[in-house]
């Protein structure tokens, strides 16, 4: 999934920040336990304030993101 994330994000960049946590890093535990966090990969699709607008566990095609973050810039 990194490909098509590092892709979407040099595309979305500009309108959407793209944040990367690693499972195994403790320092994220609190913010991993917030989001519910448990699987790889877990993406999350945030509003300004923080609240969970979509997320999605496991592979996911390109297409899905690319309809979900037109959906928030619009």
């Amino acid at each position: 999934m990194a490909p098509v994330v590092h892709g979407l994000e040099a595309q979305w960049g500009r309108e959407i920040n793209f944040v990367y946590l690693d499972i195994d890093d403790v320092r994220n535990d609190d913010f991993k336990r917030e989001l519910g966090y448990q699987y790889q990969p877990h993406f999350f699709l945030l509003d300004a304030e923080g609240e969970i607008i979509q997320q999605w566990v496991g592979p996911v095609p390109e297409a899905e993101f690319e309809a979900a973050f037109e959906s928030v810039t619009q």
